[in-house]
């Protein structure tokens, strides 16, 4: 009797280990990475200002994609994000026929529109420029660039996508500065 209670004992907490190892590996999933030069680029559609959907393959289906994933709203409106807009909006017109431009606002969803709307103010945007919001950080956490840091958002980054949907650059700043600039993506873009 003792011998058939210690079996049954054994069986449960083997039962109860095997649960709890399958139950800790699903929880623990890897991060997503970010998309690798050579490598597809996971699609998403994310929505514009004026509820607008964007497919990231639709966009790349007629042009190369320019994706410049911004920090967003960290709380302010970045001034290193402001600086990098405003320097490819002047460059709009080298960009004109080569490229789409598009570019990611992530953010906690609370009133993520009315922050990014403040975000587009004056800055002169061109049809060839396409401005999305990433609630939630959706879009950000699925290409492996969430910045955990208290007060953070996105790492700034900056992929350009082939009319095949192939990455063949890509930068991540993994701090506030250190942006692309319109220079080095035109360079990217006259290798295409």
């Amino acid at each position: 009797m003792l011998d058939m209670n210690i079996k049954s004992t054994n069986r449960f907490i083997v039962r109860v280990a095997l649960f709890l190892a399958i139950a800790t590996a699903a929880f623990h999933l890897p991060a997503a990475e970010p998309p690798k030069v050579g490598a597809p680029t996971p699609d998403f559609t994310l929505n514009t200002m004026d509820a607008k959907s964007v497919t990231l393959s639709a966009e790349y289906a007629k042009l190369p994609v320019v994706l410049i994933v911004l920090r967003g709203w960290p709380g302010y409106q970045c001034p290193f994000c402001t600086r990098q807009v405003h320097a490819f909006v002047e460059r709009a017109k080298d960009f004109a026929g080569k490229a789409r431009v598009l570019m990611v606002y992530p953010g906690p969803s609370e009133n993520l529109q009315s922050h990014a709307g403040e975000f587009l103010k004056g800055k002169g945007w061109s049809e060839d420029f396409t401005f999305v919001t990433d609630p939630d950080f959706t879009f950000t956490k699925s290409f492996g660039l969430r910045w955990q840091a208290p007060g953070e958002t996105a790492y700034p980054s900056t992929f350009v996508i082939d009319t095949k949907g192939i990455v063949q650059f890509e930068k991540i700043t993994k701090g506030h500065g250190g942006r692309t600039t319109p220079e080095e993506i035109l360079a990217a873009l006259a290798k295409l």
